[in-house]
């Protein structure tokens, strides 16, 4: 074996040890030593120069960064997961002809939509999906992030939250409580504009709590200026403090009569 290779080899065996025994720090500094390493490989992306270990080195490179970006997810760290991401990429995409499909890939291609989607970056998640074939549809990991994408548009964010608990990969966790937050959120913000209280139960239903505890914290962490007595949550305080504001009916329709006399005029 080429002596780069084999220390490259020798460092993710260190590092895949490491991972397994959740040393992520040790993870973190062997990753960057790594990097460093495969930036001597002119087979790798974006040269692709042919070489007579192009293979090998293909295949191991596009290993470390599928490890790289479930450390990214482990770590909870979102820029490193789009650049590691964004470096993994051209090995599914400009590879099909040299080295044989990863296994990976499929669920890191849906892991990537399900993160556009709790970044809110719905165009992008579009342009992700195009560029995938049809056959990738009936994967259950890209499947799933297209239903949940479906979801949140047509706001059945109850299917949202639902689907947490039939998360096709371990590693969607992560995001799935990120857009479990969010929508919770969206639902809180909407329950204290249109009630001004709500039964416990009532509330869990809609949050889609599991205990009266579960409730309480997220009440304490998120929306302090809510109160939980007599058996309900009261929201008058968040009413008191985001007072709506009136629309300025009466001085819209004058504005808008002017502008219609002043096109009058012109015509």
């Amino acid at each position: 074996m080429d002596p780069q290779l084999r220390e490259v080899a020798q460092l993710f065996e260190r590092f895949k040890a490491a991972f397994a025994r959740n040393d992520f720090n040790t993870c973190t500094t062997l990753l960057t030593q790594i990097k460093v390493l495969l930036t001597k490989f002119p087979s790798l992306p974006p040269s692709f120069q042919p070489t007579p270990n192009a293979s090998e080195e293909l295949t191991i490179a596009r290993q470390i960064y599928e490890h790289a970006v479930v450390l990214s997810v482990k770590i909870e760290d979102q820029e490193a997961f789009e650049r590691d991401f964004s470096q993994l990429k051209p090995y599914y995409t400009d590879t099909c002809n040299i080295i044989p499909p990863s296994s990976e890939e499929y669920p890191i291609l849906g892991l990537n939509l399900l993160r556009l989607l709790v970044q809110n970056r719905i165009a992008e998640f579009h342009t992700e999906l195009e560029l995938l074939p049809p056959s990738a549809l009936e994967n259950p990991c890209i499947k799933h992030a297209v239903e949940l994408e479906q979801s949140f548009m047509e706001g059945a964010y109850n299917r949202v939250l639902s689907a947490r608990q039939a998360v096709p990969h371990e590693t969607y966790v992560y995001f799935m409580d990120l857009l479990a937050k969010t929508v919770r959120d969206e639902i809180a913000g909407c329950s204290e504009k249109a009630y001004d209280y709500l039964t416990i139960n009532d509330a869990k239903k809609m949050l889609m709590f599991s205990s009266d505890q579960e409730l309480s914290q997220y009440i304490s962490e998120d929306h302090p200026e809510w109160e939980m007595r007599d058996g309900c949550v009261f929201f008058q305080k968040a009413k008191e403090t985001q007072p709506c504001k009136e629309i300025p009916s009466l001085q819209l329709i004058n504005q808008t009569l002017s502008y219609a006399r002043e096109l009058e005029r012109i015509v």
